[in-house]
């Protein structure tokens, strides 16, 4: 038995879009690949466990907002499994998380609680945080591309697309921006701009304004406009015990 059964606790609907992957050639080779780089001793993250994370938050009809990153942070106790996002516990946090954080600040005018950083309230509202790569080796970025997990992530783009009701797509950096293809159904939306890593984040990230565009959009078809402050479900949990 492997470890990486990535579909097992999927809701029912993920689970049965993906399910078939499983056996496909890619896939089978994917598996393959992350059990050698694990009995070579290599260090993989996320935990196994949590490798589909955001899947497992949101099921199909429960997603609102997508926002697509490149691959999961290589350092240790960072990746969770949701794109950007790492344990509100990590005193050091990412600088493209930071950035994301400078930016939300400046495009909607308010201030953040930056040590609430799991993203867990933007999943509660309909925000699925995903990457176009799903796992990575400890302290090399971008290690596991082309190995499977792009293949495996047009799936699950191609499946939301499938959905009549609208999406809207936060496509950052250029590895998101492939992903815009396979929206051909024309009933979503994407707003694109550079990632917001520091090689790039000067270069279109800053000013790019995706939660005010956003919310726009989701109050012209009627939506719940996402509350970008809400970080971290836990830490308002944990707020609202001390008061």
């Amino acid at each position: 038995m492997t470890e990486f059964n990535f579909l097992d606790h999927l809701p029912k609907k993920w689970k049965a879009g993906l399910n078939s992957e499983l056996e496909l050639p890619y896939f089978l080779k994917l598996t393959s690949f992350l059990e050698s780089e694990k009995k070579l001793g290599k260090v993989i993250f996320p935990k196994p466990e949590h490798v589909l994370s955001a899947l497992k938050e949101l099921d199909i009809d429960q997603v609102s907002v997508v926002i697509l990153g490149q691959d999961p942070y290589h350092g240790e106790n960072q990746a969770i499994g949701r794109s950007f996002a790492v344990p509100n516990s990590l005193r050091i946090k990412p600088p493209s998380l930071k950035n994301i954080f400078k930016e939300l600040e400046s495009d909607l005018n308010v201030l953040t609680d930056q040590t609430q950083s799991d993203l867990s309230g933007w999943v509660q509202q309909g925000v699925l945080l995903l990457n176009t790569v799903l796992t990575v080796e400890k302290n090399q970025a971008f290690s596991h591309r082309e190995q499977g997990w792009e293949k495996f992530t047009d799936r699950i783009i191609e499946i939301l697309d499938e959905r009549k009701d609208p999406i809207i797509f936060i496509l950052w950096g250029a590895h998101a921006h492939k992903k815009k293809v396979l929206l051909k159904s024309g009933r979503h939306f994407t707003i694109e701009s550079h990632h917001p890593s520091p090689l790039s984040a000067y270069r279109g990230f800053f000013g790019s304004r995706p939660f005010s565009k956003t919310n726009s959009i989701l109050k012209k078809l009627g939506k719940r406009e996402i509350n970008w402050c809400h970080l971290s479900v836990a830490a308002s949990r944990d707020k609202s015990k001390n008061l």
